[in-house]
């Protein structure tokens, strides 16, 4: 399950257009350990995957999807980022969460 999860991190982190360094600094980790992260090596704590899950746009569960097309399909709110700081992807996935919480509420009135 590690390797899928680290699969898809991997996958929205390009598709975003993010470093390894953009999400170490974003996580307060080191780019080594988004590299373990990647490769399946060791699992991702669940703060991180919220934390991830708000920065990319995508549920949590997202994270543990096999198929890559439906990943992909999630990325309708990306934002790609070229040369934002860590405290601007911590706004930016404030931010994100909030509307994805509004939408959530939404749909469910």
């Amino acid at each position: 399950m590690d390797t899928i999860i680290g699969q898809n991190i991997k996958l929205l982190r390009e598709k975003l257009g993010l470093t390894q360094d953009d999400v170490a600094n974003y996580l307060d980790l080191s780019r080594m350990q988004i590299s373990r992260y990647e490769k399946g090596e060791t699992p991702v704590p669940t703060p991180n995957l919220t934390k991830l899950a708000s920065l990319f746009s995508v549920d949590e569960y997202d994270f543990y999807e096999e198929n890559a097309t439906k990943v992909n399909a999630n990325l309708a709110f990306a934002f790609r980022a070229d040369e934002l700081s860590s405290d601007d992807l911590k706004t930016i996935a404030s931010f994100k969460k909030i509307a994805m919480n509004y939408l959530r509420m939404k749909d469910a009135l």
